[in-house]
């Protein structure tokens, strides 16, 4: 089952306040980005946050689930996404402790 834009944009607007977050429908799903990092992944409508140390302490108690079948586990962010300071406090952790992504190879 393919997520509901509806549902997608609502996340994002939740995080309107983080900046420079935006999203990129693939593979039938959503990738969320914050200042160019892929930070969530919006799969059958429920959100799942890349996993790092800050967002783990923060979280406290994680449930983490895969996004897709054979995908790494994620934090899996069921009713929390509703407050929007603590949802974006999340994003802008894991956002600092990721990596850059890798400069795509040009084509010849």
């Amino acid at each position: 089952m393919a997520s509901d834009l509806n549902f997608v944009e609502f996340i994002v607007e939740q995080l309107e306040g983080v900046g420079g977050v935006s999203y990129r429908k693939m593979f039938g799903e959503y990738a969320v980005y914050c200042k160019g990092k892929v930070v969530a992944l919006i799969c059958d409508n429920q959100l799942f946050v890349k996993p790092t140390k800050a967002g783990r302490s923060f979280i406290g108690e994680v449930v983490e689930a895969a996004p897709y079948p054979g995908a790494k586990p994620s934090f899996l962010i069921e009713g929390q996404f509703e407050d929007r300071e603590w949802i974006s406090q999340l994003v802008c952790l894991t956002e600092k402790e990721l990596p850059l992504p890798k400069p795509k190879a040009k084509k010849k």
